[in-house]
């Protein structure tokens, strides 16, 4: 009885050594029937000298280009002129010319005060000054000519003559004040009277903003203060208009830093005939700081961070193979994603663009797809 049992349990275990070796075979078969070339996958490769170590990338050829190189900068648009009118004179609202919304021309009357006191006190004024300048004529001939009279009269008539006439000057000014006008061409933005309101000197009847042109200003950090010069480019595109780009010089430089954000101010003037742009709007900016000719720009992120700088994989052809080389490079100027490299990698050379984060120097490389191009 023991000899049989002991022969029974060594079949089954081999049966079951048989089968794991089976299971293990299917498993390995499954892996390799997966496989795939995607860009940075690896191609593992065996003969008489052991594993090789081949990854799929894409490359692009290296050429030249014209590089701007731009300082980006957030702008707030301000109206051209924007002003409060305010009464010079007392009195009630009589009449309103314009009202809200409504295009105003220099000179134009906005608005009149009731000037009926004054009226009569301009009269008043005019009736003296016309006595007072009769009368010193007369004075004046009778003294000058025929020594009539005394020197002091000829004095007082002359001097009562000239007060009279800068009283009547006065209050005729401030008759003309009681007419509030544009002191300059806009729109009538906001009406704080109405007709029998009361007002009185410093009070503020109105507001006249001047949108064409409109200034657009930024602040600029002050690492940049020897770049930007008048008449400097300037590119603004404003979000809440569907993104449409104005170009226009740089009318002013600050000449100050604040010393709260280290930065120095800088204006544009837009043309602004539709009035599309409105004060308080926010732009997105850029400045042009320097323009480099024949440069050779790459994508920022086909560059690799190393401990000190920036390396970039290269392909090229080395004992009958395809392999990956690691330059050094020396980076210019920047714009958004893209960087130009100085010194490095050069003109006709294949930048590995997609896979350089898996590959090492001297690593044997496929390259599977050059953008633009066929697969290699």
């Amino acid at each position: 009885m023991f000899t049989l049992y002991e022969s029974g349990k060594g079949e089954v275990d081999h049966m079951a050594t048989r089968l794991k070796a089976l299971f293990t075979m299917a498993a390995l078969l499954t892996l390799a029937g997966c496989g795939s070339a995607r860009a940075g996958d690896a191609e593992d490769t065996t003969g008489d000298e052991g594993f090789v170590r081949t990854i799929n990338v894409e490359t692009a050829t290296v050429a030249t280009e014209q590089f701007i190189e731009e300082i980006r900068l957030t702008s707030v648009a301000m109206a051209n002129q924007d002003v409060l009118i305010e009464a010079e004179e007392s009195g009630t609202v009589r009449e309103l010319y314009f009202d809200r919304g409504d295009r105003v021309r220099v000179g134009e009357a906005i608005l009149k005060i009731d000037d009926r006191i004054l009226m009569s006190q301009v009269d008043q004024a005019r009736a003296a000054a016309e006595l007072a300048d009769q009368t010193w004529t007369r004075r004046q001939r009778l003294w000058e000519e025929d020594r009539v009279g005394s020197e002091i009269a000829y004095l007082e008539a002359r001097f009562a003559a000239e007060q009279t006439a800068a009283t009547l000057a006065g209050l005729e000014e401030r008759l003309a004040r009681t007419v509030i006008r544009a002191p300059f061409s806009g729109i009538l933005d906001e009406r704080h009277v109405d007709i029998g309101t009361s007002v009185g000197p410093g009070k503020a009847v109105a507001r006249l903003v001047d949108l064409d042109p409109i200034k657009v200003f930024a602040g600029v950090p002050e690492r940049y203060a020897a770049d930007l010069t008048v008449g400097d480019g300037a590119q603004m595109v404003f979000e809440a208009l569907g993104g449409e780009v104005y170009t226009a010089p740089i009318r002013y430089v600050g000449s100050t830093i604040n010393p709260q954000n280290r930065t120095f101010p800088i204006e544009v003037r837009v043309p602004n005939a539709d009035g599309a742009i409105k004060p308080q709007m926010v732009a997105n900016m850029s400045v042009t700081r320097r323009q480099v000719d024949d440069a050779i720009v790459v994508p920022q992120d086909a560059l690799v961070r190393v401990e000190d700088g920036y390396v970039a994989f290269v392909a090229v052809e080395r004992d009958g193979a395809t392999v990956a080389e690691a330059r050094v490079v020396a980076l210019g100027p920047s714009r958004r994603n893209l960087v130009v490299v100085e010194d490095g990698v050069y003109v006709g050379e294949r930048l590995i663009v997609v896979g350089q984060r898996s590959v090492a120097d001297g690593d044997r490389v496929n390259v599977v797809m050059s953008p633009g191009g066929a697969d290699e």
